[in-house]
């Protein structure tokens, strides 16, 4: 059976400028915004309203009223962005939280309040925590988002529960206000003498879709249950999750470990019985004081290995503060895929790039220095060497074309060819002597030439003569000539460095 709660802040943007300034929250204060050239209140905090202002009132006649009232103006889109936070604070409860405007929120609690040892004291949690960060509310929990919206705003209790298969009763003594439809059809439900929804129980549906429209039928339905309602989270929860709250704030780093190994152990457990493996995970700790520390990683491969994610895990885990404490663990794994496990071969030593060795040191590798700084290398159907590779875009992309080892090829290959001096003698010779940033190099031994032609359906540039040469210090380079001896094309380049 699906549970909702449904919170109220009576008074939202009071409170929230009382938090501001503390000052505030002792006397009676309101907030203003101009409306058709007049001052108009939007909100009011509980000492205004016990004095008789209300929102909707002219600020000159609540002034009149209570001649000490502070006044702020409104901050415009304040509820929302205000609401927002809040509910992405309140994912510390559940993992499905949405904004119910223009004051609540709205919350799938299905299968969470065991967690805190039964719904009351899962409310009486939410309802605590929200005061100490300054906020006054009215909660409530039932069958039907419907329902635990009614009992918040018009229930008796500041926390009220209503049981398993009774919010059909319970709603049945709630005003028709209840339904979360407009005044105006309630002003006409008044009129008939309809002063409590289930005055409306056994009126045919025909009737009052007459009298007050499809959308009273849709509030009623939706709070009884006959139609579903859904909320929209403003974090949509990832599939793959585990959760972990803590009885007492964890305020240790050997504490912070533990909890992380528990939740890899769990959220492995599951993706392995599914044959399922992570590429991206996430581990949030969320902190007493409304702070949220989190932690990212990323795979090459999918993954289901407890102890290597861990590790990848492991270095960062000093930059989480838990400052008064860590009351609850999240650990995501926002995107998975298809992991079965492949068949070893006893005799086969090495598994190449399929070993799930490699993958997993370079996932360590990446987690030091950045995924952005391990590269894998493919041939290229090109025939210049600067544009015979290209960057794989995963471990597992295989290449179009084989390498060319017909050659010797140098350790590093310039990404551009650097012009140099030099002095040579007849064609086809390779260079006596050359000058690269300064330095003079004497060529005591070469190799070549390597003619390397422009690919015909670039054309651009010249063909290259390659020679590999070697220094009287023993350093060998590979340089070229580009077009023909004695041309005007003719120039000589440094394209490599030979280990």
């Amino acid at each position: 059976m699906p549970r909702f709660v449904s919170i109220w802040f009576r008074y939202l943007q009071t409170d929230w400028f009382s938090r501001r300034h503390p000052a505030l929250a002792e006397g009676p204060l309101v907030v203003r915004a101009s409306s058709h050239g007049r001052m108009i209140i939007t909100a009011a905090n509980m000492h205004a309203v016990q004095q008789g202002i209300v929102p909707g009132m002219v600020l000159a006649d609540a002034r009149a009223l209570l001649p000490r009232l502070e006044v702020v103006d409104e901050k415009p889109g304040l509820p929302e962005r205000l609401l927002r936070r809040l509910a992405e604070w309140c994912i510390r409860f559940t993992p499905a939280t949405s904004i119910d405007l223009p004051d609540g929120l709205l919350l799938d609690a299905t299968g969470c309040a065991h967690l805190w040892s039964g719904e009351q004291q899962y409310l009486s949690a939410i309802r605590e925590k929200l005061r100490q960060l300054g906020f006054e509310v009215r909660i409530a929990m039932a069958d039907t988002i419907g329902a635990a919206w009614a009992a918040a705003r018009f229930g008796e209790q500041a926390v009220t529960i209503i049981p398993e298969g009774l919010h059909v009763a319970a709603l049945s003594s709630l005003p028709p206000a209840a339904l979360r439809i407009d005044t105006d059809v309630v002003v006409r439900l008044h009129k008939l003498g309809l002063q409590h929804i289930g005055d409306v129980y056994h009126i045919r549906r025909a009737s009052l879709r007459r009298r007050f429209g499809s959308a009273f039928l849709q509030r009623l339905d939706q709070a009884l249950g006959s139609t579903e309602e859904r909320i929209q989270p403003v974090m949509p929860p990832a599939t793959w999750f585990e959760r972990l709250p803590c009885l007492e704030p964890i305020i240790t780093a050997n504490g912070i470990s533990i909890a992380l190994e528990r939740l890899l152990d769990a959220l492995c457990r599951r993706l392995q019985q599914e044959e399922k493996g992570l590429r991206q995970a996430r581990f949030l700790a969320y902190r007493t004081d409304g702070n949220v520390q989190q932690l990212e990683i990323g795979t090459s491969r999918p993954s289901h290995h407890a102890k290597h994610l861990y590790k990848l895990f492991e270095n960062r885990l000093a930059a989480i503060e838990p400052a008064l404490g860590i009351e609850l663990f999240i650990l995501e794994a926002p995107l998975v895929e298809d992991h079965s496990p492949t068949q070893e071969k006893i005799w086969e030593v090495k598994g190449g790039l399929q070993d799930q060795r490699l993958s997993e040191l370079l996932d360590r590798v990446a987690g030091r220095i950045g995924a952005d700084r391990v590269y894998r290398y493919l041939p290229a159907e090109h025939f210049w060497p600067e544009r015979s590779y290209k960057i794989a875009a995963s471990l597992t992309e295989l290449p179009a074309t084989e390498w060319r080892a017909a050659h010797q090829r140098p350790i590093h290959l310039l990404p551009a060819p650097r012009r140099i001096e030099v002095t040579a003698p007849v064609p086809d010779y390779p260079p006596m002597l050359f000058r690269y940033k300064g330095v003079l190099h004497k060529v005591i031994r070469a190799d070549g030439p390597e003619r390397i032609e422009q690919e015909w359906w670039l054309q651009q540039g010249a063909h290259r003569d390659y020679y590999c040469v070697e220094d009287e210090a023993g350093c060998r380079f590979w340089v070229f000539r580009e077009g023909h001896y004695g041309s005007e094309e003719c120039r000589w380049f440094l394209h490599g460095i030979f280990s």
